[in-house]
């Protein structure tokens, strides 16, 4: 795509192409690889070190009780951001925001690092806090940097959405494998590391953004000229939108979120009900061929991303080094460290006669298909196939469903009331290929939309907005995947999932069915 084309906002160095995106883009890539590193590296072992017995080092929680507190705190991880994006909004500017919500998340991890009912209530307070700040923030500056080239939009929220698996990915397997081999406590640590890389390199690159981001009160010299960011002049000129369009736009984002809400219910079982499933009925011993087998796959699943990763950053560093090099030195040297730790996990695996598969590794299956998917997803939406809004949140519903009956399916010989199984790993591997294509048609596509729909001036509440319904969600996760032991005894594992899928097929089809109203309510809106 010639830049001649779109007009991309930020600094001289910010309009240099990678990927045919402005490279600002990928130092917002890279700030929320590290955060979601953080995140879901925390996330993957929360449960299971919650309801692993005393002598494995967990605290003994039962099921329920684990998993209401996992839903407590991904609700509150998302309900955060209205006030974040308001305070952004009126005071700190995007960038400020973001940087003192890294810093208040790397306080977070630390705190969990101790092994004290105290410090994790503390940990978990200051993650809220600090997420609250840090995520509707950081896709604001996205949305300044597109606000004149509304059709690469949803090319570049995807190409984002794979910096938050990457981090997702790596952070999973990393913590994942600490948390479990070496210590529950050494894997709530490593999180905080990286987030406190990923605030350090997005601290001093920040300037490649130019005056996007910024305080509502702050100027910023651009050699003769000095460009007030003050007002919202220039946006208010932008958008001149009638009262009833946009009391209609706004109207779409309300139903979008409310269908938004059915599939994080039942895609966030991923760290609650499918982790346990993983850890307690799924066949995760692996012997001779089989073991063998698996080494090699494991080794390409973490290898060859992390190279694509690493390519990337290369390329980065190629335009921005100059400029931002205390940046990118920290960036390269979280780098260095990954793959330090990732030859030691892989050189532990391959010393040992039989393999026990992690509970936590097949949370990196999500992340592993959408690093491998995205592209190719970036790609119909901006081509002629591009399908509605509703129509991409229909098919996004319906795969999660089709994912969830897989697992019905795969658990249907486990016996009424088990508290234990040995089902064949598959199952898991194919509901995670769905729920990830699934979640690639719904969950970018929705933070794309938002910013189109959305008038500039209120676009950091809106996106805390949006998350709120996100959080909704994540709670219904958790208090429905907290049910997992009255259902199956009750009726039986396969029942349990069954729920998981009637539930998003019936919601998918019915938003389906709503296109043609909500084009009219778009207003030319694409």
């Amino acid at each position: 795509m010639s830049v001649a084309k779109y007009r991309f906002e930020g600094s001289d160095m910010n309009r240099k192409l990678l990927m045919g995106h402005p490279s600002g883009l990928f130092v917002l890539f890279f700030t929320e690889m590290w955060e979601r590193f953080s995140y879901y590296g925390m996330r993957a072992i929360l449960v299971l070190f919650l309801t692993r017995s005393i002598l494995d080092g967990g605290w003994a929680w039962s099921r329920e009780d684990a998993l209401g507190l996992y839903g407590t705190y991904t609700m509150l991880v998302y309900f955060s951001p209205i006030i974040g994006g308001f305070l952004a909004d009126k005071f700190l500017g995007y960038r400020r925001a973001v940087a003192i919500g890294a810093f208040i998340m790397t306080l977070g991890h630390a705190s969990m690092a101790l092994d004290t009912p105290w410090s994790l209530y503390l940990g978990i307070g200051f993650l809220v806090a600090g997420n609250g700040l840090f995520k509707p923030n950081i896709t604001s500056i996205i949305s300044g940097v597109y606000k004149n080239a509304q059709d690469k939009k949803d090319g570049a929220f995807t190409i984002f959405y794979m910096g938050v698996n990457a981090g997702a990915f790596i952070g999973i397997l990393l913590c994942g494998y600490i948390g479990e081999t070496v210590g529950w406590h050494y894997g709530f640590g490593l999180a905080g590391i990286f987030m406190f890389f990923g605030m350090l390199q997005f601290w001093y690159a920040q300037g490649i953004f130019g005056s996007i981001g910024l305080s509502p009160s702050k100027k910023i010299e651009y050699g003769d000229a000095i460009e007030d960011i003050g007002d919202t002049q220039e946006v208010v000129e932008e958008e001149k939108v009638a009262p009833k369009v946009q009391r209609d736009r706004y109207i779409v984002v309300g139903i979008l979120a409310f269908f938004t809400i059915f599939f994080w219910a039942a895609f966030e079982q991923a760290g609650g009900s499918m982790t346990i499933f993983a850890a307690d009925y799924t066949d995760r011993v692996l012997e001779g061929n089989s073991a063998n087998i698996f080494r090699v796959a494991n080794t390409l699943l973490v290898v060859v991303p992390l190279i694509i990763i690493t390519y990337v950053l290369f390329k980065l560093f190629q335009i921005t080094f100059k400029k931002y090099g205390l940046s990118n030195i920290f960036l390269g040297t979280s780098f260095v460290i990954i793959w330090g730790i990732v030859i030691w996990m892989l050189k532990n695996q391959y010393s040992e006669v039989s393999t026990e598969v992690p509970a936590s590794w097949f949370s990196i299956l999500n992340s592993f298909y959408i690093i491998a998917f995205a592209p190719l997803v970036s790609k119909i939406w901006e081509s002629k196939y591009n399908p509605p809004a509703s129509v991409k949140f229909g098919i996004g519903l319906v795969l999660l469903g089709l994912g969830f009956g897989v697992l019905a399916y795969g658990s249907s010989a486990i016996s009424q009331g088990a508290q234990t199984a040995s089902v064949s790993m598959i199952w898991l591997i194919l509901a995670y290929l769905l729920h990830t294509l699934g979640e690639l048609s719904l969950s970018p596509v929705g933070l794309s939309y938002v910013s189109k729909l959305v008038p500039a001036t209120k676009i950091g509440l809106m996106f805390g907005l949006w998350y709120i319904a996100i959080g909704l969600g994540n709670k219904a996760a958790g208090s429905m995947g907290g049910m997992i032991d009255k259902i199956t005894a009750a009726y039986d594992m396969s029942t349990f999932f069954l729920i998981f899928t009637i539930v998003p097929i019936t919601a998918g089809l019915i938003i389906m069915s709503l296109t043609s109203i909500l084009k009219k309510l778009m207003h030319g809106v694409r």
